[in-house]
């Protein structure tokens, strides 16, 4: 199908179906081992350590938890924004610009499946912030 019509096929919405299934069942497996890493944190007792070592390591615990926990927050964003894609794969609006209304290239949902702005629309959006 030619980028300049107003959508995608069936056909090719459905290869880009695979490839955000793919992408959301990682996702998903990435987000459960940092819930289960933050639910863990404390698996390496540090009881019988000096007290000197234990302040240094409960610092770098609460370090560690506050990267890992944002981390967790980012990929729950990432797998809402995949499941958003999934809605528009149905409703036969992927691929459209939010912006434009023009056809995303599939280069660029190839790289950034949930991706709602074309690049000249996002490169205009980055420029007004």
């Amino acid at each position: 199908m030619a980028e300049n019509s107003n959508r995608y096929s069936d056909e090719e919405l459905q290869e880009f179906k695979q490839i955000v299934e793919e992408k959301l069942a990682k996702a998903e497996k990435d987000f459960e081992i940092l819930k289960s890493t933050l639910s863990h944190q404390y698996s390496n007792d540090i009881q019988d350590t000096s007290p000197t070592f234990k302040v240094l390591e409960e610092g770098a615990s609460v370090l560690s938890k506050e990267e890992i926990s944002e981390l967790a927050q980012r990929q729950k964003k990432f797998i809402g924004h995949l499941r958003g894609a999934l809605i528009r794969i149905e409703n036969k609006t992927y691929g459209i610009c939010r912006e434009t209304g023009k056809l995303i290239s599939k280069e660029r949902l190839r790289a950034v499946p949930h991706a709602t702005l074309s690049i000249d629309a996002k490169r205009k959006q980055n420029v007004k912030k």
